[in-house]
């Protein structure tokens, strides 16, 4: 313990006179009181300084001056401190000196002489520990105070690691969607390979969202996820769910079956997100089902709502947990070997996302042993529906654009280069940033498509050295990156770049960015 420590928990006593501080000393100390007598106001205002758990004064002492100066010193406690003044009055009618004392100085005890030596103790003993109890919530303070210091470094970490891991992740879709678009391109006719690369390029754009929204974990945790509406058939949304966990259900030899009405069902909503909630919910009825289970999706339509009914025969739900199983991070009956694991978020996205298109979601379940369902009802929706999801399109021509892509991800700048070339683009790659520099003042492109996170020279540090070039410095700049944050975004600009592209990129939205800048074209 600090000697500061031990100064917080002393009686300050400022005496008449020696005999009073010797006597005072004597009485209290025996009993385990630790008293300093102070001589003078100002030894008694330094003392306070140093540290006390009471003060005992008489009011002869307490002077308006004194009073005023004591106040100021007293105006300087934190918020948790208020030091107990104990005043030792004349006997009689209250003074004008004792009234001043309890005006000013707040938290005033006024013990008239003659004084017992009993009341005087038990007051001092009174006004000690209620000190202490001030200083049990001074460290309650201190310690949420750490604690949440402890919190935001924490959650600072967690941001850096999510964006970390999100340009890790992104890094591998960017050259896997390229390659599914150059596979697409060169126009399959084997009905197998076509529906193989729908599905694939289907799955990574879902990679894609997923990791979008484990970089704005706070927005999923505040119900703050952006949908994007589009008149869709539940049916391509179901199929595309189904898609997404036939592995799973292939795995565990479920029978799956679907029953849809013959008339289109359509909804407004976000074709992935849905796909999302319904893929969720089959992936649970595959986890909690032994395998050679039934898997069964009806659909039916009651007035202007559409109701989906995934039901299963696996392990059930208890009555008391029909409700909380949409909660964060609540699984059913966690220590059953039937349960594959997962955190424990997938009911309650969906819960989120059915109730952000106005829909509802309920479990429910004969109880343990006896299989589970669950029941979403979504509105209905006037419109013409998509019936597939977007097809690929072949990059629309680049009027001869001249192209330079800087990337050390080889796969990544490879397949997009040649992504370009088929749109009549000419490009040049290379893979660092001296290699760049080297390259722009041979192959003179009018765009550069350039990565950040390149060791030795990095995205921002070429783009510098390329604005700072009189012969470059109106060539266009684009970043195109796994780092997506706001200040990811802001270094860019600062750096010259012109647009911040976050990896896997949108090819239509590139090739606008690559034509529609103003820039010169060959």
């Amino acid at each position: 313990m600090t000697s500061r420590a031990f100064n917080d928990r002393r009686l300050l006593f400022l005496a008449a006179t020696a005999k009073d501080g010797e006597s005072a000393r004597a009485m209290l100390s025996p009993l385990g009181i630790d008293i300093d007598v102070c001589r003078t106001f100002g030894e008694l205002l330094r003392e306070i300084a140093a540290g006390a758990g009471a003060i005992l004064l008489p009011e002869e002492l307490a002077t308006a001056d004194h009073n005023a100066s004591l106040k100021q010193l007293l105006d300087e406690q934190p918020p948790w401190s208020d030091l107990p003044v104990l005043v030792l009055t004349r006997p009689g009618a209250d003074s004008a000196e004792s009234a001043a004392a309890a005006r000013m100085l707040g938290n005033v005890t006024l013990l008239e002489r003659p004084l017992r030596v009993a009341t005087l103790v038990s007051a001092v003993q009174t006004a000690l520990r209620a000190r202490e109890r001030q200083h049990q919530i001074r460290e309650h303070l201190e310690q949420r105070a750490a604690s949440e210091a402890a919190l935001r470094v924490a959650d600072q970490r967690k941001d850096e690691f999510l964006a970390t891991l999100g340009h890790e992740l992104r890094n591998p879709l960017s050259p896997l969607l390229n390659a599914v678009h150059l596979l697409k391109a060169s126009r399959l006719t084997d009905p197998m390979a076509v529906r193989v690369s729908a599905v694939m390029e289907r799955q990574i754009h879902h990679l894609v969202r997923l990791v979008d929204d484990l970089l704005e974990v706070s927005r999923i945790t505040r119900g703050l996820i952006k949908i994007q509406r589009e008149h869709v058939d539940i049916a391509l949304i179901l199929q595309a769910a189904i898609d997404t966990t036939k592995p799973l259900l292939d795995g565990s030899s479920h029978t799956l079956t679907m029953e849809v009405p013959a008339e289109p069902l359509t909804v407004y909503g976000d074709a992935v997100r849905l796909t999302q909630v319904f893929s969720n919910l089959l992936t649970n009825a595959a986890k909690y089902t032994d395998a050679g289970g039934r898997i069964e999706i009806r659909v039916t339509r009651h007035a202007d709502r559409v109701a989906v009914a995934v039901r299963d025969n696996g392990i059930g739900i208890a009555p008391d947990q029909l409700t909380s199983v949409f909660d964060m991070f609540t699984q059913v009956d966690r220590s059953n070997r039937r349960a594959q694991g997962g955190l424990g978020i997938g009911l309650t996205l969906v819960r989120s996302l059915v109730e952000m298109h106005g829909g509802r979601v309920e479990a429910r379940s004969g109880g343990i042993g006896q299989g589970s369902e669950f029941l979403i009802e979504l509105p209905t929706a006037e419109g013409r529906a998509i019936t597939a999801f977007t097809d690929y399109h072949p990059l629309e021509p680049l009027p001869n654009r001249r192209i330079l892509i800087v990337d050390d991800n080889e796969d990544a700048a490879d397949t997009l280069g040649e992504l370009l070339k088929a749109a009549g683009a000419i490009v040049s790659v290379v893979h660092s940033g001296r290699a760049a520099l080297a390259e722009i003042d041979v192959f003179k492109p009018d765009s550069v498509v350039l990565d950040i996170g390149m060791p030795g020279m990095d995205g921002y540090q070429l783009a510098q050295r390329i604005r700072a070039s009189h012969e470059h410095h109106d060539v266009l700049l684009i970043a195109l990156t796994g780092w997506g944050q706001d200040h990811d975004q802001q270094r860019s600009a600062a750096a010259g770049i012109d647009h911040h592209v976050v990896k896997p990129p949108d090819l239509d939205k590139l090739r606008h960015l690559l034509i529609a800048d103003g820039r010169p074209t060959m």
